[in-house]
């Protein structure tokens, strides 16, 4: 039972780090209805700056990672104007390839500064974990809980009562008629794109200090991203975070009882077996919002 229990705990903290993870795709996907194949990179480059701060420039974590937020956030606002922008009103299939090509880019700078990866943050947090009937919580699974909480609380209050954040949704459901309102939705791509990049610093950050830094690994995550949000629904933000949790869990629990039976490598692919028979069932997720268009 104890061995049980350890799984979903685990779970839990590794599906708040997808949910984390999801919440930067839903935000763009809520926003400008673009699916961002670069979330995973995105994750991985902030993880890797703050890394370069604190080994480099000797920047204790804290600013380091304060600095990181803030880095990211204007590279977002940065890469929205220069290189989405004139993408609006392209197909979709466009924009697709766009990210596509944007996450082989911050891969190249990522194996240009640092190879592929294998490091480790300095350490700065206690290793003893703290002991409930058997069950090893480390002090990082517990924070990682925490900030999961705090972020969902955050951009819950940010969409439903913050003037953006309405603007956000506005532009989501009809980008003509919330442009005839006097919404700016130029700002609001710009701001989705900046939000998303710092969310992905944050998920990428917490990555590295559970597991270190692995440029490949950490990309790999952005590809578990996909189940999360279909699961949860792509324009839910409560959703990434409970499809985070249950893909996490789920995912352990593979890891703990299938993987032994198998030799291994089913839980990497378990989420992708949730994905497609959830698309049979129940396409729009848990919480997404039904869309019927007439012809």
């Amino acid at each position: 039972m104890a061995f049980f229990i350890q799984l979903i705990i685990n779970g839990i903290v590794v599906g708040g780090i997808y949910g984390v993870a999801a919440l930067g795709f839903v935000l763009i996907y809520k926003s400008s209805r673009v699916i961002n194949f670069a979330q995973g990179d995105f994750l991985a480059l902030g993880a890797f700056i703050c890394y370069a701060l604190m080994v480099t420039f000797k920047v204790p974590f804290i600013p380091a990672f304060i600095i990181t937020c803030a880095v990211t956030f204007c590279m977002g606002l940065v890469l929205e104007r220069l290189v989405l922008r004139p993408m609006i009103g392209e197909s979709v299939i466009s924009i697709i390839m766009l990210t596509i090509g944007l996450a082989s880019m911050i891969k190249g700078i990522i194996y240009f500064f640092w190879g592929s990866g294998d490091l480790a943050y300095p350490f700065f947090l206690s290793s003893k974990p703290i002991i409930i009937g058997g069950i090893f919580i480390s002090p990082i699974y517990i924070g990682t809980i925490v900030i999961t909480a705090v972020l969902l609380g955050v951009f819950g209050v940010f969409f439903k009562y913050s003037a953006q954040g309405i603007a956000m949704r506005a532009a989501a459901d009809d980008q003509m008629a919330s442009q005839s309102l006097g919404v700016s939705v130029k700002r609001v791509f710009a701001v989705s794109w900046a939000i998303a990049a710092l969310v992905a610093t944050i998920g990428g950050t917490i990555i590295g200090l559970v597991n270190g830094l692995n440029a490949q690994s950490l990309s790999f995550v952005g590809l578990k991203v996909f189940p999360v949000v279909i699961l949860g629904g792509l324009d839910s933000i409560i959703g990434a975070i409970v499809g985070g949790i249950i893909i996490g869990i789920l995912e352990n629990l593979a890891m703990g009882y299938l993987d032994p039976l198998v030799g291994g490598g089913l839980s990497e692919t378990f989420p992708f077996f949730i994905l497609i028979v959830l698309l049979m069932i129940k396409p729009y997720g848990l919480f997404g919002i039904i869309e019927i268009e007439r012809v």
